[in-house]
C-alpha cells in the first residue's frame, strides 16, 4: 500500500469520519485487570500508561478520567514520514478554539477533540481540505 507524504495531498484527501461512541483518557499503574480488547492504544509514561478506551468501558473498570473526548480518523493514508500534517490540523483546528490530540497510526493519523466539538472539528476540517492552498 502506497502512503502518501505529499502535504497537499494528504490535506486535499483526508476525509476525515466521525467515529461513534466517547473516547476517554485515562493513567494506570497497570494493565493486568483490563482487557487489551477494550483499549484502543496506550502510551507509557514515566507517571504511569496512559490509555484511550470507551468511556463506558472505562465506567464499568472504574477508572478515572477528565476529559471526554470525540475520534476523528483521517481516511487517507498517511506516510510516517509526512512532514507538516498535524501541524496544519492544529492549526485550523485552533483557529476554531478546538484543542486536539493527535495520535499517528502506521495507516492513518487519528483526531482526538472535546466531545462537544466533534462536528464543529469534521466541519472544520472538511472545509480546510475544500480550501487548501499552498500559496
Amino acid at each position: 500500500m502506497l502512503k502518501e507524504d505529499n502535504l497537499t495531498e494528504l490535506i486535499k484527501e483526508m476525509n476525515p469520519v466521525l467515529n461513534k461512541h466517547e473516547y476517554v483518557f485515562c493513567c494506570v499503574d497497570s494493565l493486568k485487570n483490563i482487557s487489551r480488547k477494550h483499549i484502543l492504544c496506550e502510551f507509557k509514561e514515566e507517571e504511569g500508561t496512559t490509555i484511550v478506551i470507551k468511556r463506558e468501558k472505562a465506567d464499568q473498570y472504574g477508572l478515572p478520567y477528565s476529559y471526554i473526548a470525540s475520534w476523528i480518523t483521517l481516511k487517507v493514508f498517511s506516510s510516517l514520514n509526512a512532514v507538516g500534517l498535524t501541524a496544519i490540523i492544529s492549526t485550523a483546528l485552533a483557529e476554531k478554539r478546538i484543542s486536539c490530540n493527535i495520535i499517528a497510526g502506521y495507516h492513518h493519523d487519528h483526531i482526538f477533540v472535546d466531545k462537544e466539538y466533534g462536528q464543529k472539528a469534521i466541519d472544520t476540517l472538511i472545509e480546510l481540505s475544500k480550501n487548501y492552498n499552498t500559496n
